[in-house]
């Protein structure tokens, strides 16, 4: 090859070396799970972390989690077990990796094409080279790049919003289990005080001191006391099987302990406050975050999509031909620049313009909608906790004590022979009943606690576990889809 033609080639290869550096994209390391952890700041417990993506980073996860559950499993700790370990969950966080790499397929550049030829005739023979690419790629690299980048945050404030739901889905399972347990201990105890009863009736009955009717009622007081018993047994059950689900466990590790109590009910000046409900719910929601930077991407796109339209098929190419008389051996080369332009005869990009105008204008739709909806819900969940606690405080505060004071000056008659041990039995019942009526009050106070949190700083309590947050707008296309 002489010096002309590698002089000419060299302005081509350094063309080609830059469009290749121009047109990669590369992946993220972790999948755009750092990415997602920086939404989540100040939003789960503390030393909560995501799933890692290689082998070593699940070794240590476990290894983790296996010591979590040597002791009793609090609702923070529950709560980590199942960011690291809920399948589902899992799942999803890869789905985002899958978006990563499809931001990087829609940056990269298509392949230049190379054209070889070789034409014989009688008199020359000639050899042709050709090189091409399309332009509109990377005239319009840095915009695509621009709502890519767009599109992915708005991908990783959806996976956040999937982790806070399955955050808060693990502690209200956590809560009923716990609640469960407490109630299952009421009952045992109530279903105790009955059964005794049911036997002094028995035997009072058998030498003739209790009338039948007396008998029949206790008796029915002991068949209702068991039923109630079987039923918190089996809710029990359930809701520790479902916390174990949540937190992605089986087997062995399903057996975990729980604490005997809930958290107990905070005071008065401890409560949240719910003058800012509204504003922090439209500041900080998440799923509010990625329908506005849904409605940037419309609104870019629409400047663009006609010209997109009408201009999307322009290429360029580079062509060396060489050609050589058979006759004399004496060789001429030509050499040029092609551009391939595409004639608006039939598109002119109305439909183009018209379909991102309508695209902007659902975004924005869907903006409002939610908005709307955020506010309402930041306002009904204040509404529902502020409600729970007046009830739970009610109930500890002025329930119980009553029915332990009554329990109280009973035995005190009963000491006294002013009171039957059946009067006593049926008291403890009474009052077994007001215990577990104040544990589901607790219990119902923390859920909504959760709900309200997941309200005004991650997204509407009502999704359901996994499904996506509203979007307005799908993948942005690229001029190269359907060449990768």
């Amino acid at each position: 090859m002489t010096l002309q033609s590698l002089a000419s080639i060299r302005p081509l290869a350094a063309l080609a070396a830059a469009l290749v550096l121009a047109g990669c994209a590369s992946l993220s390391a972790d999948g755009q799970r750092s990415a997602v952890a920086r939404h989540l700041e100040q939003r789960l417990p503390p030393d909560s972390r995501l799933p890692g993506t290689d082998p070593q980073a699940r070794a240590e996860a476990q290894a983790q989690i296996a010591q979590w559950l040597e002791k009793p499993v609090d609702a923070d700790t529950a709560v980590r077990i199942a960011l690291l370990n809920n399948p589902g969950l899992q799942a999803r966080l890869a789905e985002l990796g899958i978006r990563d790499a499809e931001r990087v397929r829609a940056l990269t550049l298509v392949n230049p094409s190379l054209t070889l030829g070789r034409f014989t005739s009688a008199s020359e023979r000639e050899l042709e080279r050709q090189l091409g690419f399309g332009l509109i790629d990377i005239l319009t690299l840095p915009w695509r790049t621009r709502w890519q980048g767009w599109q992915m945050e708005q991908a990783t404030l959806t996976a956040a919003q999937q982790v806070l739901t399955v955050a808060a889905d693990t502690r209200r399972a956590w809560l009923r289990a716990v609640a469960a347990r407490q109630v299952l201990a009421a009952n045992e105890r109530m279903s105790e005080a009955a059964s005794l009863g049911a036997e002094l009736a028995g035997r009072m009955g058998a030498i003739g001191n209790f009338n039948k009717l007396e008998q029949a009622r206790e008796i029915a007081a002991q068949q209702a006391s068991s039923a109630a018993l079987a039923r918190a047994r089996l809710a029990a059950e359930i809701e520790h099987e479902t916390l174990a689900r949540s937190m992605g466990l089986w087997g062995l590790q399903a057996g975990f302990e729980l604490p005997e109590k809930l958290p107990a009910l905070p005071g008065a000046q401890a409560l949240r406050q719910g003058q800012d409900a509204e504003a922090t719910a439209l500041r900080e929601r998440l799923d509010l975050r990625a329908l506005r930077r849904d409605l940037d991407v419309m609104a870019e796109r629409h400047g663009v999509a006609g010209v997109n339209a009408l201009f999307g098929d322009i290429g360029l190419a580079y062509t060396h031909n060489r050609s050589t008389d058979r006759s004399t051996g004496e060789q001429s080369r030509k050499h040029g620049w092609e551009v391939a332009l595409p004639i608006p005869l039939f598109d002119w990009g109305g439909a183009a313009r018209g379909q991102a105008r309508a695209g902007m204008e659902r975004s924005a739709a869907l903006l409002r909608e939610n908005a709307i909806a955020a506010r309402s819900e930041a306002r009904t969940s204040w509404l529902r906790y502020r409600t729970a606690w007046d009830l739970a405080h009610q109930q500890q505060a002025e329930v119980l004590p009553l029915a332990r004071l009554v329990q109280e000056e009973t035995v005190y008659r009963y000491n006294g022979m002013f009171a039957s041990v059946w009067q006593l039995l049926a008291q403890a019942r009474a009052t077994t009943r007001a215990v577990a009526a104040a544990t589901e009050a607790q219990r119902d106070f923390w859920l909504a606690d959760t709900d309200l949190q997941l309200a005004l700083t991650g997204t509407s309590p009502g999704t359901p576990p996994g499904a996506p947050a509203p979007q307005a707008s799908a993948s942005i296309p690229s001029t190269n889809n359907e060449s990768h």
